[in-house]
């Protein structure tokens, strides 16, 4: 277990915690610790994969692990503010569904021997994504329009980075056994 990956199950071991910060409400501060969590989990993210890469420490156990655990940190934030009502359900369910297209996608590429790398509109889509849980977090009234111009940005994002993602790979779907 190298440090990227002991970063990855850290991740995943601090869900739970943003999970209950973000759902008991029974201080004034729970919402800012859960935001606390978030941003540290999302820090561990950005980090577990440039240390894997540059000092070689690519594993399977973390390309599977890694990917998982960003899913599981991201639904599990969505799915909080939907029940906060933060966000609306339909932004959440396209943006999860999304997640499910690109992950079955990447299990048919992988079972005809394709790596798909990420691209550039999903490192972009991700980063709105979770600036837009923050700020949906945080809730400042003061930033509110700011805040929903952000939320319309991961959505639009969202739905780029499918069809990129898709029209790039569309080779993949083509039966090659």
């Amino acid at each position: 277990m190298n440090l990227p990956n002991k970063l990855t199950m850290f991740r995943v071991i601090l869900i739970p915690f943003f999970v209950v910060f973000m759902l008991v409400n029974i201080t004034p501060v729970d919402r800012w610790i859960a935001l606390a969590i978030f941003i540290i989990a999302s820090l561990t993210d950005l980090l577990d994969g440039k240390i894997a890469r540059k000092y070689n420490l690519v594993t399977n156990f973390g390309k599977f692990m890694d990917p998982l655990a960003d899913k599981l940190l991201v639904c599990s934030a969505l799915i909080c503010l939907v029940e906060l009502h933060k966000i609306p359900a339909w932004i959440v369910i396209v943006i999860i569904a999304r997640e499910f297209i690109i992950s079955g996608f990447r299990l048919i590429a992988a079972d005809n021997g394709v790596v798909i790398a990420a691209s550039y509109w999903g490192k972009f889509k991700t980063t709105f994504q979770m600036v837009m849980i923050c700020l949906m977090i945080a809730d400042i009234s003061a930033i509110g329009l700011f805040t929903d111009i952000v939320m319309w940005a991961a959505l639009i994002l969202t739905v780029v980075s499918l069809v990129d993602y898709l029209a790039k790979n569309k080779d993949v779907m083509k039966d090659t056994k």
